[in-house]
Order: C-alpha cells, then structure tokens, then sequence
C-alpha cells in the first residue's frame, strides 16, 4: 500500500510541474500576444499624424486597388469597400482567395454608420482628392491613414509598404512588373512604330480623350507602354478633356482603345449610337483600318494594380501587336 501510495505522488508531483510548465509557458505567450496587440506606431498621410496599431486586426481598405498593392506585398486586410459596378472582373475572386471581406457600396459615397458597425482598428485610403471634412468623419470610426497618393501604382504602393514596413516587398512586385512592361513597350515599338494611340471616353452626354501627361492612367498607356498620343493633344495635363466630334478629325489617330464609360446609372446607348453614325467617325483612320477596340472603364480606372495592370498590358500588346 505504501508503494502504491509513494508512487502515486511521484505521478502527482509530475504532473503538478508539467501543468505548472504549461501554465508558464501559456502565460508568457499571452502576454506576448497582448503586448503585440498594443503596440502602436506613429505614420504620416495627407491630413498629418495618425497614431495606429503596428499589428491591426481588423483593417478596412477603401480603395480596392489599395488592397490588391497590400496584398501583393504581403499584408492581408480584413475588409475592403467593393463597389461592383467598377470592379474589375477578377477582383471578386482574388479578395475570395486571399480571405478578405468585400463590403459592397456605392462610387463616392461612404455610409459612415455602416462602417462603424464593422469596428474596424484602422482605416486605410488614399488621400488625394479627400476632403478634411471626410477624414475627420473615418477617424471617428478608427485611426485612419489617408495616404498622399492617388492610385498610380508606382507612387502609391511603395508609400503604402512605408506605412506596414513592406518596402522590399513592395520594390520586388515593381520590379516584376517593370520588366515584363519593358517587354511589352519593345514588341509594341516593334510592331507599330510611331503610330498614334488615342483613348477616347464616350459618357451619356458628352467624349472626353485621354491626356498622355494626365497622371493615374495616362502614365500606363503613354509612359509605361511608351504609346504616342495624336501630335494635337500630345501636351494635355488633363486625365480626360472633353470635346467636339469634330475635333476628331484633327486628332485622327491610328488606334483608338474606346472606352463606354461604366457608372451606376448611366445610359450611353444615344452617344455612342451618334458617334459611330457620324461622318467623322467614318473619316478616321483606326476606324477604316479596323483598329478600334473596347476599353472597360473598370479595367484601366480601378484595375491598374499589380494584377490587372499585368492584364490589361496583356490586352493591349494583343490588340496592337499582330
């Protein structure tokens, strides 16, 4: 019976030390996990200082575009804003695999209710083009970075890996890019020399044309592609001018990426019916030449990330490159 009893114990004096152990251990790796939960760090964006979580948990990206770029470099929101009328048609599925929950909105607006209800820890956005007046109303929900960016990838994205700490990362997936953009400027050059391009937006009530030095998607098409815009417009500094169809005929380019502007709402079935039934239309020489072809809004505007912009360079090289 003593042995028994003796023995008992050593059992029950192991176990005590291996649960104590357990219970330590437990014990630290919470207060790790709480400590890494904490810690904050101060960034700069547009509007000045902002105080945020260095490890957020609940992240909510405004931009779609923004969230592809953080994803790229490896930091994976929790939520984006996703407005499906823009999106490009891969962005669903992309935000399905990588996890992120797509909050569907309106273009422009922002239900500040609706976004308080998701508790996010942080709020991340670009900032060009914000007013303070919306920026003070998202810090109220979370601390909020509104990056002094637009969307152009090649501005925005090492900003944003300054902010997470990403910025290898970040110059890697630009790397990437740069090259396989520089092979496609060649067979481009190649194939169509100093011919012209134009990209031309048919709205409901009027046609707007693409400037080469407008920023955001111009630098695409007429930088990173190398494209030449028609001699007439060749120094407009505004994303999209709009003008008369007789304007047309002095641009007169050589290609034409013809854009039917996509917008909740929006009807353009009676401009693009008058544009192709014109005289002028008619003259052009990418339309005798049959060199005019579909441009979707969502795919240069809002689809210009790391894997769209890939895309639609794949598109472009195809209409242009025989």
């Amino acid at each position: 019976m003593l042995r028994r009893f003796k023995g008992f114990g050593v059992v029950l004096l192991a176990l005590s030390l291996v649960l104590s152990a357990c219970s330590g251990t437990s014990d630290k790796e919470v207060e790790a996990s709480s400590k890494t939960t904490n810690e904050t760090k101060v960034v700069r964006d547009q509007f000045g200082e902002v105080t945020i979580p260095t490890h957020p948990r609940n992240m909510l990206v405004l931009d779609s575009i923004y969230a592809e770029y953080l994803i790229e470099m490896g930091v994976t929101p929790q939520m984006v804003i996703f407005v499906p009328e823009i999106e490009p048609e891969y962005r669903a599925s992309y935000f399905e695999e990588h996890g992120v929950q797509m909050i569907e909105a309106e273009q422009y607006q922002y239900n500040y209710e609706q976004l308080l209800t998701l508790s996010p820890d942080m709020i991340v956005s670009a900032g060009v083009g914000m007013e303070q007046g919306v920026y003070d109303e998202l810090s109220k929900i979370a601390p909020t970075v509104a990056l002094d960016s637009n969307s152009e990838m090649q501005i925005a994205m090492p900003k944003l890996a300054a902010v997470f700490d990403k910025t290898e990362e970040s110059a890697k997936v630009l790397a990437e890019f740069d090259g396989k953009a520089k092979k496609a400027q060649e067979k481009i050059a190649q194939a169509i020399g100093n011919k012209t391009v134009l990209v031309l937006r048919v709205e409901h009530n009027r046609y707007r044309f693409m400037g080469p030095k407008g920023g955001s998607s111009s630098v695409f098409f007429y930088e990173t592609l190398g494209l030449n815009s028609p001699e007439v417009i060749k120094d407009s500094t505004d994303w999209f001018s709009q003008f008369s169809l007789e304007f047309l005929s002095e641009m007169n380019p050589d290609y034409i990426f013809l854009e039917d502007r996509t917008l909740k709402g929006y009807d353009t079935k009676e401009s693009m019916d008058n544009l192709k039934e014109s005289k002028v239309w008619a003259s052009l020489n990418a339309v005798k030449d049959n060199h005019v072809f579909p441009l979707k809004t969502s795919d240069f505007v809002t689809g210009v990330g790391p894997i769209g912009s890939a895309k639609l360079l794949d598109y472009v090289v195809e209409k242009l490159v025989p």
